[in-house]
């Protein structure tokens, strides 16, 4: 019977895929970049949701990709810091993956260029899933019906590292949330804001709220490395543990403020539990002296003084970035539940 089922398994051709993605988004990002190594299509989007649910990526098989990127947290982690399997944790808070094809760099520091290359480094960072590349491949490869899958996948039975990363990163390539209430306002026809949602958009985008400079377009981010006055004093270099470069030290990358309302805590460190902590910081918590700050926050020293009920309509503004139906699509949600 299995015979049979290779044989059939030989000549079957993966059904390629399109995603959907609204014209205002191509107009501005262009076309989803897709790895000419890694076509998008049914079985590997398919191969890839059960492998980033699935916690035998783990040494003792209790945690998965999905144990620090939860969808009902925006594909973050509600943790400061995530637990690994050994209990240690991280000194950075996990970075979204919504609308991740167009990134163009990985991880806080940018040290990775790719989802592919992000996806190979969880699984042997001892303070993640904290096992072996060739342990993982065993543990997969004894599995019958993931021999099916990769089989369809990729023409082939063989399990390796990077059909597994590859795999994942189709997957997280169709985490889209292009359907807020924001997007129907810019992107429609600039009506269905409340009056304090309004204010918010005219702060947000004027040089009295200084957003849009780091977090502008259909992704709310410029892929850029900035740093946006945390501290005088530097505890984490940033950028500069991968470039080395002395004028790159306390650069982040900027991140997207999709779905921004569920993807407390706020910044590299998770330091800032609430979007009022987060709109506090630039009012009058920037750090003027920290070094390599951003030329964009020409303003620092004076902060930007918004009122109460100012701060109340940025944030309510922020919050039309949500869209609670990605937050339960049942396309990204664990398979084996």
């Amino acid at each position: 019977m299995e015979d049979d089922q290779d044989d059939a398994l030989d000549s079957y051709k993966p059904m390629p895929v399109t995603l959907d993605v609204p014209t205002f988004a191509t107009d501005y990002l262009g076309d989803m970049p897709i790895p000419e190594d890694n076509p998008m299509t049914v079985e590997g989007i398919f191969l890839g949701r059960k492998l980033f649910y699935d916690t035998r990526l783990s040494n003792d098989s209790t945690k998965s990709c999905a144990s620090c990127h939860l969808q009902s947290a925006g594909f973050t982690d509600p943790e400061q810091f995530s637990e690994g399997i050994t209990g240690e944790r991280g000194n950075r808070n996990a970075m979204q993956i919504i609308n991740a094809a167009w990134f163009t760099s990985f991880f806080w520091d940018g040290r990775a260029a790719s989802l592919e290359d992000q996806a190979l480094g969880p699984v042997v960072n001892p303070v993640e899933l904290n096992t072996t590349w060739p342990k993982v491949e065993e543990k997969i490869s004894n599995d019958r019906l993931y021999s099916i899958l990769f089989k369809m996948a990729f023409g082939t039975s063989e399990v390796d590292s990077m059909k597994i990363v590859k795999a994942i990163s189709q997957f997280e390539r169709t985490l889209l949330s292009f359907d807020s209430k924001y997007d129907s306002f810019f992107y429609g026809d600039f009506t269905g804001l409340n009056e304090s949602e309004m204010n918010g958009f005219d702060i947000y985008f004027s040089e009295k709220g200084d957003c849009i400079h780091c977090h502008a377009g259909p992704n709310l981010t410029d892929n850029e490395f900035r740093n946006n006055g945390l501290d005088s004093e530097l505890t984490d270099l940033g950028l500069a543990d991968v470039t080395g470069l002395v004028e790159d030290e306390g650069k982040f990358k900027v991140p997207t403020l999709r779905n921004i309302e569920y993807t407390a805590p706020y910044m590299h460190d998770g330091r800032f539990a609430t979007l009022e902590d987060v709109v506090e910081h630039y009012n009058s918590g920037v750090h003027a002296d920290s070094p390599n700050l951003d030329p964009e926050m020409h303003n620092a020293s004076e902060g930007l003084n918004l009122t109460e009920a100012e701060k109340t309509d940025l944030i309510n503004f922020l919050k039309t970035f949500s869209e609670p139906e990605f937050l339960t699509n049942s396309s990204f949600s664990n398979p084996y539940e």
